[in-house]
């Protein structure tokens, strides 16, 4: 017997928009609801324990091994633990890695490599079926950033521009997320009428 896949629901932006917040509030919703779910994250964190550079330092290794690293936890997540995950919600989608990297050729105003670039968005692609709901936080400058990091604005502006224009110009399927409570409501109650749509026979 085929077990049915768990939804996914993946979410990108840039640094320091309430990416974790917001699926932190997902997930509670769906558990107070009864449903099994599981949480990926901390990819930039556990690259740079792995020794691999990070922000406007990112290289086509690093963002490789997010983009993978990323897979193999969605992967993992699907197992029992006890019982059926039925939702995973993915703290930066596959195509996440891809706009902190453009952001980062910009900002030290390097040349692309095409053929990177490319394989590095095919590999992002493998995953794009996977994914029933993508949420784009988008960046609010007039927000202080709630974060014990020392960020560069004009990187954290650039990643922002990177990912809002590379889901636009690939056709992805997305939701934009503002600062703004409804906005932010609406993307809790859109994950949760996701769940049970595909839950009702």
């Amino acid at each position: 017997m085929t077990t049915p896949q768990p939804i996914r629901i993946g979410v990108m932006g840039t640094h320091s928009t309430g990416k974790t917040t917001l699926l932190r509030r997902i997930e509670m919703e769906l558990r107070g609801h009864g449903i099994p779910v599981a949480r990926t994250g901390r990819l930039g964190k556990r690259a740079a324990l792995a020794g691999l550079p990070k922000m406007q330092h990112h290289t086509t290794a690093s963002t490789e091994w997010i983009i993978t690293q990323g897979i193999a936890d969605e992967i993992t997540a699907t197992r029992p633990n006890p019982e059926p995950i039925q939702v995973i919600l993915a703290d930066r989608a596959a195509w996440d890695a891809l706009a902190y990297f453009h952001a980062a050729e910009e900002w030290r105003q390097e040349s692309p490599n095409p053929l990177e670039r490319e394989r590095l968005r095919l590999l992002a692609s493998t995953q794009a079926s996977k994914y029933h709901l993508v949420l784009a936080t988008v960046l609010d400058p007039a927000l202080p950033v709630e974060s014990k990091n020392d960020y560069d604005p004009r990187y954290r502006s650039l990643v922002d521009h990177h990912t809002h224009t590379f889901l636009t110009a690939h056709d992805i399927p997305h939701q934009r997320v503002t600062s703004d409570p409804n906005s932010q409501a609406r993307a809790v109650e859109d994950a949760l009428q996701l769940f049970l749509n595909q839950a009702t026979p």
